[in-house]
Parts: structure tokens; sequence; C-alpha cells
């Protein structure tokens, strides 16, 4: 199912790794310097740029792993694939 991560951007459910809280993971240096080492290699995708950022989630996609950094909460983010796998819908 494809799930909305904000603005135009969505993701394959099936693609995710892990969804992290921006806010919660941060304060940590391995986080940090994971985050910082994927931006180098330019696996990093920002959505939603000009807004505060809630979450990162780690996709594993056919060219390797892409983090995406997003507007959305974790709560809503997994609200949306819960609802999209009972429904059978897309969000």
């Amino acid at each position: 199912m494809f799930i909305h991560i904000g603005h135009d951007t969505v993701i394959i459910d099936k693609e995710i790794i892990g969804i992290f809280d921006m806010e919660n993971t941060t304060v940590m240096k391995k986080t940090l310097d994971y985050l910082g080492n994927a931006e180098r290699c330019n696996r990093v995708k920002n959505v939603a740029p000009y807004e505060l950022p809630k979450s990162f989630i780690v996709c594993e996609e056919p060219d390797g792993k892409v983090i995406y950094i997003s507007p959305v909460s974790v709560g809503t983010i997994l609200r949306r694939i819960e609802h999209a796998r009972k429904t059978g819908f897309n969000q």
C-alpha cells in the first residue's frame, strides 16, 4: 500500500524498515552520525524542507536504503499504515 508521508510524497509500506520520532532519537550521537552519513551519501530526502521535521522513515528501496525526513508524526504514519491495511485502500 502507498502511505502519504508529507506534501506530495508517498512510500510503499512494505519498503519501510523503521519509523522514528525526530525529537526523541536525534539526541543520541549514533543516530546523528547515521543521519549525517546518509546525508553525505545522498540517501536523505526531506519531503517538507520548510516545515519542522517530526519523524524520519528508513526504507529499503530497489537502489538501497533511503531516509525520508517527514513533517508527519510517527503516530499519524502508523495510523495511516493500519488504516490502509484494514481497508485495503491507499491513503
